[in-house]
């Protein structure tokens, strides 16, 4: 049986990144925001229509954009994630109309910023995000790496039984054993 570590994984943390980036232009930094956040904002972009390149292009760019506009974030009004995304998306929206396509529906809710979110809200998030890190935390060991693996690592489930030398119904079966507990510990409804 293999033995598994019980090292918790190291956290991103992206609002911290991006201070470093803003406050030191912290490069290192950069480099973990654009290897977290570009394959992100390139599926966003392709959920929002994008063509690949173009979804690539603008990842692209909205991350020189985040370099260059790091010291105007402010952890007080958005997360990061919340932060380089409008950034993303409104840089998708400058670039749709320099083409002036014609079939653009100006109402459509794809070009509508995003309202600021709320101080409470981003309270809120905070707090939850910390009960959901507390409930990982207190899950087993083997379902907390599968977890880990599928979540921070971000492999695919097949992938994971393979490095773990599981069958795939048992990495399945823990990751939703794992899902059942973090909802039971954070109250949400359990089916």
């Amino acid at each position: 049986m293999r033995q598994t570590e019980t090292a918790e994984p190291p956290v991103f943390d992206a609002g911290a990144c991006l201070v470093a980036v803003g406050r030191d232009r912290d490069k290192a930094a950069f480099a973990q925001l654009f290897s977290h956040y570009a394959p992100r904002l390139k599926a966003y972009m392709r959920k929002l229509g994008a063509d690949d390149t173009a979804a690539e292009e603008v990842a692209q760019e909205a991350l020189l954009a985040v370099w260059r506009k790091a010291h105007l974030y402010d952890p007080a009004k958005a997360s990061a994630g919340t932060w380089i995304f409008a950034v993303a998306r409104n840089m998708r929206i400058d670039m749709i109309r320099r083409e002036k396509r014609p079939e653009i529906d100006a109402e459509d809710p794809a070009l509508v910023p995003d309202a600021e979110p709320r101080a409470d809200d981003h309270v809120g998030a905070r707090q939850r995000e910390a009960l959901v890190r507390e409930a990982i935390r207190q899950l087993p060991p083997e379902q907390a790496e599968v977890v880990r693996l599928s979540f921070y690592e971000e492999k695919p489930h097949a992938e994971i039984a393979e490095v773990l030398q599981l069958p795939l119904g048992t990495v399945k079966s823990r990751l939703r054993l794992a899902f059942r507990k973090v909802r039971t510990a954070l109250g949400d409804d359990v089916e």
